[in-house]
């Protein structure tokens, strides 16, 4: 049987990136996540829920992400599940956390005075020309010229 793997998240950072480097000089950057659902229940009333999200960046995406991110600012993760697992040197008792794997680092705009976005973004992943690769995964893109329309096509 096959599977899959794979984990979209659209949120704000919590705090400030954390950028380390390992003995042999690759990059790490933990962040972490906040992202809300937003719904209206059967009585009408607006709900909402806030998801807390810890991600790990590796190479490029972690070097970009301390470079052009702090706390509050808005970001796009495409990534994958990971199990961390440890012992509680005070409890002697197994823990374990399950955390995000990034692969793909999209900076989103701001929003401070940006009403509809508009400015490009820098990004890190595997699947675009502008974007720095840290994994061994294809992937097609499109160049955004070709999603470019004039203000008055827009049919709403």
């Amino acid at each position: 049987m096959s599977s899959l793997n794979k984990v979209m998240l659209m949120g704000n950072l919590t705090r400030d990136v954390e950028l380390r480097y390992t003995p042999k000089g690759s990059a790490v950057a933990d962040i972490g996540m906040a992202i809300n659902r937003v719904w209206t229940n059967d009585q009408g009333q607006r709900q909402e829920d806030t998801t807390y999200v810890d991600v790990t960046l590796w190479g490029r995406s972690a070097e970009i992400a301390q470079q052009y991110l702090s706390k509050g600012s808005g970001v796009m993760i495409e990534g994958r599940l990971h199990l961390d697992t440890w012992d509680d040197k005070t409890s002697g008792q197994k823990r374990s956390k399950l955390k995000v794997v990034g692969e793909a680092l999209h900076l989103l705009p701001s929003g401070k005075g940006n009403a509809g976005g508009g400015s490009q973004a820098p990004v890190a992943g595997n699947n675009s020309r502008p974007q720095q690769s840290d994994s061994p995964q294809g992937g097609s893109s499109m160049d955004d010229s070709s999603f470019q329309q004039e203000e008055d096509d827009i049919p709403f």
